[in-house]
């Protein structure tokens, strides 16, 4: 390209080339399509002419170094359906336009490398690859329906106002990352409704201003280990991993400017799609101001893959996605104010760690019976470890359901019991058939009765000889039965009588029954007042 002064057309522009300079200085577009839908297709196979081509160089020349507007208008760039030529570098510069490219088709990669934009729009382009790591923006960064061949670098990007890539299609670097952006700022809400990658997408140490959504996103990772990499992730709201309802009205498909969402979370018996995540998905040590939203995403993971949520913290915890069939889901030192979930939305056995997973409040959507909720927290102890089951019952105690708290506690006790030795196994299967470990004490009142009944009946037909014969209580069968039972308590009967041969081997066994009730009862009381 001719030597031109800053602001002074080339001489050796082309026709299309001359037309985008005007349109520059007038704000207006510059409109190169071909107005046939498979002609204008930036994503097929079909050639672009000379006839709307533009080159890079000059298109630089514009964003850096532009012509000033014409009075009375204001200069930006606004291309449609136009090919770019060689690649555009704009590394470290200033671009003080607007800038807005819809339908366009690049040859080679735009290098953005701490590139100064106020509001950048590619809409629906065809991209090699874009590299824009500390790019800084004032206002929107917008790549919609775009899509990009060998990956997005954001590294330490930070965007003013709102990320926008919903739609988009982006292929792998030479890394096997299909977004790097790791330690991006985005000021207010990142959307990615629908996003399609192949590739690891990393957002370790990234901050999101307000909401980060990928309703509907398909996020796969063949080729690594994960397909969503983000521990020490903050977003101040909501981070949308979810269904996205696909009944919505579009918006104008004139507008230059995209829909900022296209849907919600689908309701029942809408038609939606679902958020896809075929590899690891790591959150670890995030932060989330207000929810982290799994309703109706699908997890397809390896044996050796997670859904890894170690020490995130935020106040609520929606688990209502499908059951990941393999891998596994790992709470480890996450703290929830409120956990939403269903019975079928976990894994089974060994599927699940939830060491030192701290949450104080359960809101289960749908039937989620306790002998379920049960099998969740075994799910999670293939070796027994006692902190689960006592959250569970804390929890469930702090909310009024007493008796299911201890159903929690003796599931614990008899979980314990697997793991002693024989003799305290044994000690402890009769616990648990007398009193329930002391958590149903109905039960020793009813072994109590029952033996004083037995005792009360076994007696009735014998009056043993008193030991003094004039220094005795009238004889009581009842009163006696009840004295050889209770351990502490005299009640003048015990020791008055002479019982030989099979009433003395009577009355034996029901002191040493008595002592076993007793010693069990004080166990039982013993560990509910450590409880309490």
């Amino acid at each position: 390209m001719a030597e031109a002064r800053p602001g002074e057309e080339p001489a050796d522009l082309t026709d299309p080339e001359r037309r985008m300079w005007q349109a520059y200085r007038t704000g207006s577009v510059c409109d190169l399509s071909a107005r046939a839908a498979d002609e204008d297709n930036p994503h097929s196979d079909r050639a672009w002419g000379g006839g709307r081509s533009v080159r890079a160089q000059v298109v630089a020349l514009l964003l850096l170094h532009g012509p000033p507007p014409v009075p009375g208008r204001v200069a930006s760039l606004k291309l449609r359906g136009v090919r770019i030529t060689g690649r555009l570098d704009l590394s470290g510069g200033i671009v003080q336009p607007y800038v807005e490219l819809q339908s366009c088709r690049f040859d080679s990669e735009i290098q953005l490398s701490e590139t100064r934009f106020v509001t950048l729009r590619l809409v629906n382009c065809a991209i090699p690859r874009l590299d824009a790591s500390r790019l800084h923006t004032e206002g929107d960064l917008h790549l919609p329906r775009c899509r990009v061949a060998r990956g997005i670098r954001l590294t330490d990007a930070q965007i003013g106002t709102d990320l926008l890539i919903s739609q988009a299609v982006v292929q792998r670097d030479n890394k096997g990352r299909a977004i790097a952006a790791d330690g991006m700022s985005v000021a207010q809400d990142f959307q990615g409704e629908l996003l399609e990658t192949y590739g690891e997408v990393s957002l370790r140490g990234a901050k999101v201003g307000v909401s980060m959504n990928l309703r509907g996103a398909r996020l796969r990772n063949p080729y690594g280990r994960r397909a969503l990499n983000a521990p020490q992730l903050t977003v101040e709201r909501t981070l949308y991993l979810t269904s996205i309802a696909l009944d919505y009205v579009p918006g104008d498909s004139g507008s230059s400017t995209p829909p900022y969402g296209l849907g919600q979370t689908p309701t029942r018996g809408q038609r939606a799609q679902r958020f896809e995540c075929r590899g690891g998905l790591r959150l670890d040590d995030g932060r989330f101001g207000d929810a982290v939203d799994l309703y109706g995403a699908r997890f397809t993971l390896t044996e050796e893959q997670e859904v890894s949520l170690r020490r995130i913290q935020t106040p609520e915890l929606r688990f209502v996605g499908e059951r990941p069939e393999r891998g596994r889901v790992v709470l480890s030192g996450a703290k929830v104010v409120k956990l939403v979930d269903t019975s079928t939305s976990w894994p089974g056995q060994g599927g699940v760690s939830m060491e030192g997973f701290a949450y104080e409040n359960l809101a289960p959507r749908g039937h989620f019976p306790l002998a379920r909720r049960l099998a969740w927290v075994e799910a999670a102890t293939p070796e027994y470890s006692p902190e689960p089951y006592e959250r569970l019952a804390a929890v469930l105690r702090a909310s009024g359901e007493d008796a299911d708290a201890r159903e929690v506690l003796l599931a614990k006790q008899r979980r314990r019991r697997a793991t002693l030795p024989p003799a305290l196994k044994a000690w402890g299967y009769l616990q648990d058939w007398t009193v329930a470990y002391g958590y149903r004490p109905g039960r020793a009142a009813l072994w109590m009765a029952v033996l004083w009944a037995a005792g009360a009946l076994l007696f009735s037909r014998h009056e043993p000889p008193p030991i003094k014969a004039d220094e005795h209580p009238n004889w009581e069968a009842a009163l006696y039965a009840l004295d050889l039972l209770l351990p502490v308590i005299d009640l003048g009967q015990e020791g008055q009588w002479k019982v030989e041969g099979g009433w003395q081997w009577g009355s034996a066994a029901l002191v040493l029954l008595g002592w076993i009730l007793a010693t069990t009862v004080a166990a039982g009381a013993s560990r509910l007042l450590r409880r309490g």
